[in-house]
């Protein structure tokens, strides 16, 4: 079982990566750490702990980055994709539970120190966190298990602009940072997030459970639906950002990868690319095939 940190801006794909992870008997989720990307790192704090008690879960929660590692915080959240509350706008009521005392810069770097080579961390918004972990303990490097992060078009085309991903465009100088660290980080980008699909006719199956937690996770996924329907015409499903990196952490053979170096542009039109380079250091496993249909599958399984 992995000792896992999970660090989310929690939409909606955030949400279902988290019901994913926590019903998943290989991951051992010892803390969730939160940051602004999607929403502000309050309302991803309270998005977070939302999730957790529709699923009848207690995890840690962490608040933590409310703003980009040197750039003016434009509040630019990504309310069109993910509704006003950053959950479908479905969020009825206020958690019964509080974040916990401290920053999760600390609760990161605590845990891997008490932890050596055994954590695991899972990141799918803006970097910011564990960049600022890195700067405050450089040391922490090298007591790392693993890093999977949902991040970057390597090869393919942006989501928030033609060159950048929306969680490394946001903070492109947290991504430099945690990129170019040494830390054993598989990338996790749209190179195979955009080949995953969760079909509406699934999302339908959720609600029929009657279920609190089914009828919710459907009603929420439904204006992701509606986002994806308008984006792409006819596309009959959604994208499985977020949980294909949580898939990876568990069973890495989802993924076929390619070792490169990676560096992130910090300035001009490509700002927030992530530029892959085949010499030099550091190696990064960056995912360039998924199998779509077998991920589809498990996470199904586990996430309602």
């Amino acid at each position: 079982m992995k000792k896992v940190i999970f660090d989310v801006d929690t939409g909606i794909d955030d949400a279902m990566a988290i019901a994913y992870a926590v019903h998943s008997p290989e991951l051992d989720l010892i803390g969730l750490t939160t940051c602004f990307g999607n929403v502000s790192v309050e309302e991803a704090s309270r998005n977070t702990l939302a999730v957790l008690e529709k699923l009848g879960k207690s995890v840690p929660v962490y608040g933590g980055a409310s703003k980009p590692l040197t750039r003016e915080n434009k509040a630019n959240f990504a309310k069109h994709v993910h509704g006003e509350d950053g959950l479908g706008n479905v969020l009825d009521f206020e958690p019964t539970t509080t974040v916990e005392a401290g920053h999760a810069v600390d609760f990161i770097i605590d845990k891997i120190t008490q932890f050596p080579n055994e954590i695991t961390l899972i990141a799918v918004g803006p970097l910011t966190n564990l960049a600022l972990a890195l700067q405050k303990q450089p040391e922490i490097v090298s007591l790392v298990k693993e890093v999977v992060i949902m991040g970057g078009a390597v090869y393919v085309p942006g989501n928030k602009s033609p060159y950048g991903e929306a969680n490394i465009l946001t903070d492109p100088e947290a991504a430099k940072i945690v990129l170019s660290s040494g830390l054993p980080i598989t990338l996790v980008g749209l190179d195979v997030t955009l080949q995953t699909l969760l079909p509406k006719t699934e999302v339908e199956k959720w609600r029929q459970t009657s279920t609190e937690a089914g009828v919710f996770f459907a009603d929420m996924v439904q204006h992701y639906l509606s986002f994806y329907e308008k984006s792409y015409p006819g596309i009959g499903g959604c994208g499985l950002h977020d949980p294909l990196a949580v898939g990876v952490a568990i069973d890495p053979s989802l993924v076929k990868t390619e070792e490169v170096n990676i560096t992130v542009t910090t300035e001009g039109i490509e700002d927030g690319r992530t530029v892959p380079h085949p010499e030099g250091k550091p190696k990064i496993k960056v995912c360039r095939e998924v199998e779509a249909e077998r991920f589809l599958e498990h996470f199904l399984s586990r996430v309602i």
